[in-house]
């Protein structure tokens, strides 16, 4: 294997400035060396972390990001500049979850991606988010997101 593949990439292996938005933001991918085998990818943000658009409020959630790449892999330093752009980001939590997917899927073009946003409750209320592209492809792994659904007193 060559390091040509990492010759574009500009935040890895420097000092970066955190984005101050989703919009500013700067995935990075490079070619998927394995292209031609299907495998999963798991990236899990167990500290993910917005704001509430209409009182501020913080809200914290657990991700579970799982992709089958095609030709690109996300670089993961730029994946968690990305993630952590939302600190200052108002939107409800089914925004934040879905357009983390949709942008990762349309940056990516996996052969599949899912997301899980398991929401810590606030108002007693806990808010799951799934999403996925489409059937997973045959043969694949996946295994299960192993984040238990909230109990509360149950």
């Amino acid at each position: 294997m060559t390091d040509d593949i990492y010759k574009d990439l500009k935040q890895l292996g420097g000092a970066t400035v955190m984005p101050t938005s989703p919009e500013d933001a700067e995935l990075e991918r490079v070619p998927n060396p394995q292209a031609d085998v299907a495998y999963n990818i798991r990236f899990t943000a167990p500290e993910f972390t917005s704001l509430c658009p209409m009182t501020g409020q913080p809200d914290f959630a657990h991700l579970v990001i799982d992709y089958v790449p095609g030709k690109w892999l996300v670089e993961s330093k730029s994946l968690k500049l990305f993630l952590g752009s939302f600190r200052n980001h108002g939107a409800f939590h089914e925004d934040c979850t879905v357009s983390i997917a949709r942008r990762l899927a349309d940056f990516l073009a996996p052969q599949w991606l899912r997301i899980g946003g398991y929401w810590y409750p606030r108002g007693g209320i806990p808010i799951d988010v799934f999403w996925q592209t489409g059937p997973l492809p045959e043969g694949v792994w996946i295994p299960d997101q192993g984040v238990p659904p909230y109990r509360g007193r149950g």
